[in-house]
């Protein structure tokens, strides 16, 4: 359960995978290290938001290396700024690069676009919602479809499943949801 509007609802998905699975969660691997410096304000938002820390941290690893790819908070093209990688041109910018501020706003965006579906596609299943939620976060996409092990969101056709790799491993390396 990534991300639990009721935060009681136990919703799970599954998938298979044909390739990438395992660099996925290498570079997962490689990130922890950094993303173990934001734990603290990944949890805290991932707390008031009612969602698991792991996807925020995923979201992190896949937009940004966790920092590592931004100059002074930017991406390359200069219309994407911090952690999370948010769009600039739809959004200000509510603090520093790797502040909780702009945790907690890319959070809110991906919640927001998941609600956004849930009411536009009342009979999809909570697996549709997460990876439509999470191709909406990447690239404000409108007219989402969402079928099983397709991921239509980039260029490589691989974001949505990077993310949920990513977030499955960071489950099971420190970035739990807090009891």
């Amino acid at each position: 359960n990534f991300l639990g509007m009721k935060c009681k609802t136990e919703n799970t998905f599954t998938f298979a995978f044909a390739t990438g699975v395992h660099v996925a969660e290498k570079i997962a691997e490689i990130d922890v290290v950094r993303l173990k410096r934001y734990e603290v304000p990944i949890k805290r938002v991932a707390r008031n938001l009612c969602m698991d820390p792991a996807l925020i941290a995923a979201i992190m690893s896949v937009e940004s290396r966790v920092g590592a790819t931004l100059v002074d908070g930017w991406n390359r093209e200069r219309n994407r700024y911090g952690l999370m990688q948010v769009h600039t041109h739809y959004n200000s910018i509510p603090g520093a690069w790797d502040s909780e501020a702009h945790i907690t706003q890319g959070a809110t965006i991906l919640v927001t676009e998941i609600k956004a579906l849930q009411t536009k596609y009342p009979t999809w299943s909570w697996q549709q919602y997460l990876r439509g939620g999470i191709c909406a976060y990447h690239d404000r996409v409108r007219n989402i479809q969402v079928y099983d092990g397709m991921d239509n969101c980039n260029s490589s056709n691989d974001y949505v499943n990077n993310v949920i790799i990513r977030a499955k491993y960071l489950q099971n390396n420190g970035f739990r949801v807090l009891v």
